[in-house]
């Protein structure tokens, strides 16, 4: 039980830069920002995919987190969301070049995960493109209760990176001791699966939000079990604490689910196309 609080305080605590940031920069916008500025930002929107998925190709989870704020607060589009839940590489990276893993074929997941984020984020703000401007930075504020007003811009971006590191820590030490209770060699089992039920099977352990999932997922690949294709449907749909962030922060539960429902079949269908074609 020690190990898992230990665990879980970690994996929140990294976190809290990034937090920080994220909620300073939209305190500044609501603050400080005037009609002009937002019109500009709400402009620059239609490159977020392409800029998203190539931050989010960075191995940290830290991002998916701050584009999930970002997103709540419509400072950046549903298909950005994507982009970067797509691109995402988390521990992926840092454990193949431990391993000293074949250059070609880290480049290729890393460029793949960046093309394919990018492509379908451009698509979904292509079909999304109604305007939500009707939503502001100050609605999260609302939700939180926060008492922006009464604060000052430092002192309401802590409250605010306090309070989703709680809700982090806690979602983290959940997803520890289920994944301590089916055991990590029990998941690894689950992705052998020799039909094609194991992409869905891959694309859902991705999903959990927490580092283990792109860990086993790699780890089993670098034991040459499991395919490029069934790591790669796990690696799509991981976003580490990304999606947790999204369903916190984002109240309109149809967004979230369409979100979740786009990564989920991108994961399978690239996973089925990866093992077809190499």
């Amino acid at each position: 039980m020690i190990d898992l609080l230990l665990d879980a305080f970690l994996d929140s605590v990294h976190l809290i830069p990034f937090l920080l940031v994220t909620f300073l920069l939209l305190e500044l916008i609501e603050h400080k920002f005037k009609n002009k500025s937002k019109k500009t930002l709400t402009k620059s929107k239609r490159f977020g995919p392409i800029v998203g998925a190539l931050l989010g190709a960075f191995p940290q989870c830290g991002f998916s987190a701050v584009v999930s704020n970002l997103f709540s607060s419509r400072v950046v589009t549903m298909g950005t969301v994507i982009a970067v839940f797509l691109s995402t590489s988390d521990e992926m990276l840092p454990m193949m070049i431990a391993e000293k893993s074949n250059i070609k074929e880290l480049s290729l997941i890393l460029i793949s995960k960046v093309i394919i984020g990018m492509i379908i984020g451009l698509i979904v703000d292509l079909i999304i493109n109604k305007s939500q401007e009707k939503e502001h930075v100050h609605e999260l504020c609302e939700h939180d209760h926060c008492d922006c007003e009464n604060h000052g811009v430092i002192v309401s971006s802590i409250i605010h990176t306090l309070k989703i590191t709680l809700f982090i820590f806690v979602a983290n030490l959940f997803v520890g001791f289920i994944i301590e209770t089916i055991g990590e060699e029990k998941l690894q089992e689950i992705l052998l699966n020799k039909n094609i039920f194991k992409y869905f099977i891959a694309s859902l352990v991705g999903l959990i939000p927490n580092c283990s999932s792109s860990v086993i997922l790699t780890q089993v690949y670098l034991d040459g079990l499991v395919t490029l294709g069934t790591l790669l449907s796990g690696l799509l749909t991981g976003s580490g604490i990304g999606i947790l962030i999204l369903f916190k922060q984002n109240k309109n539960l149809k967004e979230n689910m369409t979100i979740l429902g786009v990564i989920y079949i991108v994961g399978v269908v690239i996973g089925i196309i990866a093992d077809l074609l190499i």
